[in-house]
């Protein structure tokens, strides 16, 4: 099975109407110049997912303590915890099926309104069963609005420069995610209660911006490209790099996700240093690995292709976790999550890019996306669980080499699968192959 790149067929009009005298070289030149500027668009959902990152990170720090004053115990306030998740996964399926139905603008506005009620509804809990339930209610919310926006960017990104879009984006949660737990735990201190109310009114804001400034109007494609069907699941999962992608995110999930988030902040404090604040310079020491190679790998894919950098950064995050087992000093630790998150940083964002690739700006994707991200969340959900059995029966190492396994999983897959960069696979000058 082949997909086609009506995009790349664009090109190769204007390029061959230039030689021959039909449009003039100069407006060619001046069109691929408008091709690598970031669209209105795209600044537009950046703006909004700021505010949706950092909102989210506001109620990180203080949703554990919240749940805890309800007079439950550890085992009920990780239920909490993992509502939003579990809620969010489940939903995933449907919510791939109403972003193709209703379009992505509709259901992210949608999405973005039910997690703020969700968290309104929140702040105003009065005993652990309420807050369980509004809590859970807002991971269906952040299944539609996940999915929209992921289907917006590749929808608006310009197919020479996906893979810097994708990276900026990502470096957009990233940062709302560093600097949202700060505020968090400032302003838990004026109540447990404050800092669900301002991420429902961060919610708002976003949904307002969305609301008013982005009218839909034609894909990056062109005003009179064809629209194609949804993709469904089988043509996606026809697709060998489709496949692939799912096998990096489950892993991605596991251990870039969830291993980082869940396991290294206990491995920092029960081995390397008991302090508060160690486990929470290495959780940084990853973030700033992440930021400081984000944007040079989105460009860097979208010239040498999405496949080189996924397989230069599963090796480097897998060699960072097989690391992990000699590092018992909090410098050594330090270091080695800053290798992570550079690893992190080569191959999340570009993975991204991959998958829109294969969808294309032509058509919608909330399926194939929906599936992709199902797959993730289930890596971040098992992935911690089955290192935390490894980690009581056996020890820290054995749950690092097993989650370094899992990375190389997808790598291997992707050593044997064709580039989803159009022509990158074919060398400069010659015709692009499709996608098999």
């Amino acid at each position: 099975m082949s997909t086609r790149h009506p995009e790349r067929d664009d090109e190769e009009r204007d390029l061959v109407a230039a030689e021959t005298g039909q449009i003039p070289l100069g407006d060619i030149a001046a069109a691929a110049k408008q091709a690598d500027r970031i669209p209105r668009e795209i600044w537009i959902l950046i703006g909004a997912t700021f505010f949706v990152a950092v909102g989210f990170a506001l109620v990180v720090p203080v949703l554990p303590q919240y749940a805890e004053s309800f007079g439950v115990g550890a085992f009920l306030v990780s239920v909490v915890v993992s509502a939003f998740a579990f809620m969010r996964f489940i939903t995933a399926p449907v919510g791939g099926i109403l972003v193709d139905r209703f379009g992505e603008r509709p259901m992210y506005i949608s999405g973005l309104l039910i997690v703020a009620i969700s968290s309104f509804a929140s702040a105003f809990a009065s005993s652990y069963v309420e807050l369980l339930i509004f809590r859970g209610l807002g991971g269906i919310g952040s299944a539609l609005f996940t999915l929209s926006a992921s289907a917006m960017v590749v929808k608006f990104s310009p197919p020479r420069i996906r893979g810097r879009v994708t990276s900026l984006w990502s470096g957009t949660f990233l940062i709302g995610n560093i600097s949202g737990p700060i505020f968090g735990g400032i302003l838990g201190q004026a109540g447990m209660s404050v800092p669900f109310f301002v991420y429902g009114c961060a919610l708002v804001v976003a949904a307002v911006l969305v609301a008013v400034l982005l009218r839909g109007g034609p894909t990056r494609a062109g005003k009179g490209a064809v629209k194609a069907p949804p993709m469904t699941f089988a043509e996606a999962l026809a697709i060998p790099a489709y496949r692939t992608s799912l096998l990096f995110g489950f892993a991605n999930g596991w251990a870039n996700l969830g291993m980082r988030a869940a396991v290294i902040p206990l491995f920092v404090s029960q081995v390397v240093n008991d302090e508060p604040y160690a486990a929470g310079l290495v959780v940084a020491a990853a973030a700033v690995g992440m930021v400081l190679i984000l944007q040079w790998s989105g460009r860097a894919s979208d010239h040498r292709g999405r496949r080189p950098l996924i397989l230069a950064g599963l090796v480097v995050s897998a060699a960072a976790m097989v690391a992990m087992v000699w590092s018992h000093e909090l410098w050594a630790v330090l270091l080695v999550s800053f290798v992570a998150g550079i690893g992190s940083g080569l191959c999340g964002p570009v993975s991204q890019a991959a998958v829109g690739d294969i969808i294309g700006p032509n058509r919608s994707g909330g399926r194939a996306l929906s599936l992709f991200q199902m797959l993730q969340d289930l890596g971040q959900i098992a992935g911690p669980m089955i290192a935390g059995l490894l980690i009581d029966f056996v020890s820290y190492e054995l749950a690092f080499v097993v989650a370094a396994g899992v990375l190389l999983l997808p790598a291997i897959a992707w050593a044997f699968t064709r580039d989803t960069l159009p022509g990158n696979e074919s060398g400069p000058g010659q015709r692009p192959s499709p996608i098999r």
